[in-house]
């Protein structure tokens, strides 16, 4: 055991600021609305592409699918190797985010629509992969105020998402979707070099150097196994997917939407995509806070009741002023479930599986995410009223399941901190 604490890092002996609370809170935020400015971006996109490339309705889909499935078939086994590889989590963000930028460079120069779906996955895979160990550690150095911290986390992709609308809505016009990509692209190959530096101690402390930490496989799969055998986790996880079924479909059907059937383009239809994502920048933090305070099921119910009340009168009042007015609401919740229920899941498992159990999480949601587009694009070409019929319908399967799966409270800790790192302040 001497040896181990010989390599033990001088970060440990001084922390540095890289270990604090707020600099991880914030950084990881920060790279997570990045993430949700670029591949919002894309949503935004998705009327020029289809026009580009003179693809059906039900193609366009196929992009959101791809995006799901990629991310749910690396998901399992990369948490897996991230709880292994705790150490090098700063490595691991630098490549997913220099792999980010790849995908796009790959798009900005697609000449056919299937070299689009390329990008796509590479796009999907860096996307899935950056998650784990960024909601991992925030979930390791804030446990007492998780719903909270992630809750956050997710405000930060908020955040993404309305600079997505209002910046892509107004340069659209002027570079073309694949030359505003191509520009897209030189920020994440620049930020690789960022991130490394900023995150390379991320997933050092005091454990790490123990020798229970060190990366075994054989230990690892089987605590992994564990998590198969929690009803808890199944039940939030499948409820998680159900979620993001109606949550992706919506994101894919909304645009096209309010481009096919109100005429809307450019700045136009990005004001109304604004709408329901600027409400979320401050009620995701606020629900994660409520949901620390009394409780995730608390929240997520009623949330999840409103989410699919509202997406069902979109169908008959889906114009003008009425719409607003929806979409309004909807930003109340929309974005802030996803924090509730990875906090939930990660309560009913150890802090030493919890890549894996985001992983298997991620894996559920997005597998289930991945058929709804083509489903929904079925209900589209009907109407494209009928799609928020077909949401709203996801929504109340989710609720019923929600219902349920026992979901623990959080719980109190007395001392969260990490051994080695200054108490995390929020």
């Amino acid at each position: 055991m001497s040896e181990v604490s010989t390599e033990k890092p001088p970060i440990l002996e001084t922390p540095s600021f890289r270990q604090s609370g707020p600099f991880i809170l914030a950084s990881l935020t920060g790279g997570h609305g990045l993430f949700h400015w670029f591949s919002q971006s894309l949503s935004f996109m998705l009327p020029e592409i289809r026009d580009t490339f003179g693809i059906s309705t039900g193609q366009v889909s196929y992009m959101a699918a791809t995006r799901e499935l990629a991310s749910g078939i690396v998901a399992m086994p990369g948490g897996v190797f991230t709880d292994m590889v705790r150490p090098h989590w700063g490595l691991i963000l630098a490549c997913c985010m220099a792999i980010f930028g790849l995908g796009w460079v790959v798009m900005g120069f697609s000449p056919i629509y299937p070299v689009v779906l390329v990008g796509m996955v590479l796009v999907a895979l860096s996307t899935a992969l950056w998650h784990l160990p960024a909601i991992a550690a925030i979930s390791r150095r804030f446990p007492e105020r998780r719903g909270t911290a992630l809750s956050t986390h997710g405000g930060g992709g908020n955040i993404g998402d309305v600079i997505a609308m209002a910046i892509t809505g107004f340069l659209l016009g002027f570079l073309g979707w694949q030359g505003l990509i191509k520009i897209y692209a030189i920020i994440p190959l620049f930020l690789a070099f960022v991130v490394f530096w900023s995150f390379r101690d991320l997933g050092w402390d005091n454990e790490t150097n123990s020798d229970s930490v060190k990366p075994d496989l054989s230990r690892q799969l089987a605590q992994t196994r564990d998590l198969f055998k929690n009803p808890g986790l199944w039940g939030i996880s499948l409820a998680s997917g159900v979620r993001s079924m109606a949550f992706v479909s919506f994101m894919t059907f909304l645009p096209l939407y309010l481009n096919d059937a109100l005429g809307l383009t450019g700045p136009s239809r990005g004001f109304y995509l604004m709408l329901p994502l600027i409400v979320g920048i401050p009620f995701t933090p606020l629900m994660g806070y409520l949901s620390d305070r009394i409780g995730r099921k608390l929240v997520l119910i009623p949330g999840m009741i409103l989410l699919g009340s509202l997406t069902f009168l979109l169908a008959p009042f889906g114009q003008g002023l009425t719409l607003i007015m929806l979409l309004i609401g909807l930003g109340t919740f929309l974005n802030s479930d996803q924090p509730l229920l990875t906090s939930a899941a990660l309560e009913t498992t150890g802090r030493e599986v919890a890549a894996a159990t985001l992983g298997f999480m991620s894996f559920t949601r997005m597998l289930l995410a991945a058929v709804a587009p083509p489903i929904g694009s079925i209900f589209y070409n009907i109407s494209p009223d009928q799609v928020f019929i077909y949401i709203a319908v996801l929504f109340a399967i989710a609720i019923g399941i929600l219902i349920i799966t026992p979901i623990p409270k959080p719980q109190k800790i007395v001392d969260s901190r990490l051994p080695g790192v200054p108490p995390a302040d929020v």
